[in-house]
């Protein structure tokens, strides 16, 4: 295969526009083609055939009219029982949450009821919640609320509070919205009433942490992580020198120094983490290694959920994934969310192999 020169993430300095990111609020590449009919539940977990049976009752309940209308239908009676009815009076939970640990599929499930519901795309929206609270950044709180206000329906894809700030400002606007009738949907590997737990605890943080869980009625999924379930072992990583000849071989891949890129990521908002991997067919990494502290191990894993998000595979030497983080990190307040970018790291060098030719 003819040399190319690889591109470097390093290089890049994205500028995204605040339309860009209303406009991209759709399920990722990733979940494009995902139905309730696609997701394969695990025989030995009946929670998994249940949340489909209840999700797609969800769905068909978000038909015709205002998002007002449609959320006192859908949300204000949601019951999980085999003879659960409708509430006829706005009152109790407005949205569904979906609890579970990793890959289990509730990103394939949100992505389906997004898909699913009758409505067009600018009616709905799809987002982390790390998109979410960009969102706001970008657009300020009064004109997000306005510009959501309108949807039918709000996916939030891994929901969780990283900061007593966030607490607060997502408590308010998921009060305004289901104020105006928006049908609420989130996932996320902690209950509604733990978020947050082992970062702060403060009494007032609590009260709006338990102000949020009364907008959801949780589901539990239990299962094993679909990413490695009866799959081979990951790849051991690969040589420098491999690894850069790959990089080389790839047409649209990216080589970096994975110390000079966990330094340019302090200097992109994570918000244009998605724009910084745009047009890439595989990232390459060199010398990965530990990852030296909290803040800079949050935003790789905001960098890996794009990543994964995309389907870009990961060709990596140094250090296994499973490696990056300290033993404190793993046993600390964000442990979810870092096994979590092992899961997906782990998936997307599993992707990558076949890149090395030799």
């Amino acid at each position: 295969m003819a040399d190319t020169t690889p591109l470097s993430l390093c290089a890049r300095e994205p500028h995204v526009p605040a339309d860009r990111l209303v406009a991209e609020m759709v399920p990722p590449p990733r979940f494009d083609s995902v139905r309730f009919a696609t997701y394969l539940p695990d025989p030995n977990q009946p929670s998994q055939t249940e949340a489909v049976r209840v999700l797609e009752g969800f769905a068909a309940g978000l038909d015709g009219g205002g998002p007002e209308s449609a959320g006192k239908r859908a949300f204000l009676g949601l019951g999980f029982g085999r003879g659960a009815r409708r509430a006829k009076a706005p009152a109790g939970p407005r949205g569904v949450y979906l609890d579970g640990g990793y890959g289990v599929g509730k990103t394939h499930l949100l992505a389906s009821l997004w898909h699913a519901t009758p409505a067009p795309p600018e009616r709905k929206a799809f987002g982390t919640f790390v998109e979410l609270t960009n969102l706001v950044g970008a657009l300020g709180f009064q004109q997000t609320v306005r510009t959501l206000s309108e949807h039918r329906l709000l996916c939030i894809d891994e929901f969780e509070l990283d900061d007593p700030g966030d607490t607060v400002l997502v408590s308010t606007l998921l009060g305004r919205l289901v104020e105006a009738g928006v049908a609420l949907a989130a996932t996320s590997n902690t209950l509604p009433g733990k978020l947050g737990e082992g970062r702060f605890a403060a009494a007032d943080f609590l009260r709006e942490i338990q102000g949020l869980s009364a907008h959801f009625r949780a589901l539990r999924i239990d299962g094993e992580d679909y990413r490695h379930r009866g799959l081979p072992e990951a790849p051991a990583p690969f040589t420098d020198a491999q690894v850069t000849r790959a990089a080389h071989a790839t047409p649209g891949a990216s080589l970096d120094d994975f110390p000079a890129l966990l330094d340019h990521l302090a200097r992109v908002h994570p918000s244009r983490y998605g724009a910084l991997t745009d047009g890439l067919r595989a990232v390459c990494l060199t010398a990965v290694g530990p990852v030296p502290d909290q803040s800079t191990a949050l935003r790789l894993v905001v960098l890996a959920d794009r990543l994964y998000d995309r389907e870009v595979p990961v060709l990596a030497s140094g250090l296994p994934f499973d490696r990056l983080f300290s033993e404190e990190m793993l046993n600390g307040g964000y442990r979810k969310k870092y096994f979590r970018a092992i899961s997906r790291l782990t998936a997307l060098a599993r992707d990558a192999k076949e890149l090395v030719t030799e």
